[in-house]
């Protein structure tokens, strides 16, 4: 299959496989049952039949050349006409915009191998919505020795063919893009455990392992360069000008924590952390106050049932 050659830029974001990959699990569970014998053994069906495609609409942002797929939700396909519902569709993007009203559809997801011929059809449908929709296809087939991820994004392009104009798939690299809150809702649900030998058990694990090394191997120099200078400073070492006039080359290199980037970013962060931390309150107060009236409606019932009646003054 060709590549594309549009010159887009693709940025995946972990949720969009997450959620192929739970809809598509529901729907094989769903369809193929296991069941349990009689010695209270869970067993499957056998043979099992093939397992049904997902289908699905991707959402993100493109600004200029680089699409950045965010997230991605579901939808109803019908097999007898090898169609999408449109109503399901359009009602769908009617509730995400009011979410997410600056995410746009850019495509749509299904599960499999490779692309079908049938995908063109789907492909030519959402035309309507976006004009150069893109194809975000998961192979559900599990394979140890794959270390890549088995998710393919495809690109519409008209080709001549036999001197007549076809609209074929073509291939487009992508990278993953992820931010913390993705990292720690991946890291939560692939629940990683190191494997024997210390190595990391997945690619995230791996990154957060690098992350972790670099972190602690600049905070190790930083305090060796500290207490040389304390020492200096202290008369303990001969001053060194050469060596104070790389150190202070050195952090003028680093002016990222004085940005107005920087302190934009940081509040941003901050304002959130503080957002969670009061709603998680105001939480808790809510639920707590539930608990309370709830006991004050028994006690009451009981003393009523007591008394009779009671006379408010």
């Amino acid at each position: 299959m060709a590549s594309s050659s549009s010159g887009l830029t693709f940025k995946l974001h972990p949720l969009v496989i997450v959620n192929i990959s739970d809809h598509y699990t529901r729907v094989k569970s769903q369809a193929h049952p296991a069941h349990v014998s009689n010695n209270g053994a869970v067993t499957s069906p056998s043979p099992p039949p093939p397992s049904p495609r997902v289908f699905g609409c991707v959402i993100g942002i493109q600004r200029g050349r680089t699409v950045e797929i965010f997230n991605s939700f579901e939808l109803l396909y019908d097999p007898s006409t090898d169609s999408l519902d449109r109503a399901f569709l359009e009602k769908k993007q009617e509730l995400y915009k009011k979410v997410f009203p600056n995410f746009y559809i850019l495509g749509w997801y299904s599960t499999g191998s490779d692309a079908q011929e049938s995908d063109m059809q789907i492909h030519k449908a959402l035309m309507d919505i976006n004009e150069s929709p893109v194809y975000v296809l998961l192979n559900p087939a599990i394979s140890h020795a794959q270390k890549d991820l088995p998710v393919t994004i495809y690109e519409s392009e008209l080709h001549v063919i036999d001197g007549i104009p076809q609209l074929i798939f073509v291939r487009s690299s992508y990278t993953i893009e992820t931010v913390e809150a993705e990292r720690i809702s991946v890291d939560h649900v692939a629940h990683l455990k190191p494997s024997d030998g210390g190595s990391a058990a997945t690619q995230l694990a791996a990154h957060l392992t690098g992350i972790h090394s670099a972190i602690k191997m600049l905070n190790s120099r930083i305090r060796v360069l500290h207490h040389y200078l304390l020492a200096m400073q202290k008369g303990e070492i001969p001053y060194d000008n050469s060596l104070l006039r790389q150190v202070s080359s050195l952090l003028r290199r680093l002016p990222a924590i004085e940005s107005g980037k920087f302190q934009d970013d940081f509040l941003m962060e901050y304002n959130d952390t503080l957002l969670i931390t009061y709603l998680a309150m105001i939480t808790n107060c809510s639920s707590t106050v539930n608990e309370v009236v709830d006991k004050l409606n028994v006690a009451y019932d009981r003393h009523s049932r007591r008394g009779g009646r009671t006379a408010f003054i």
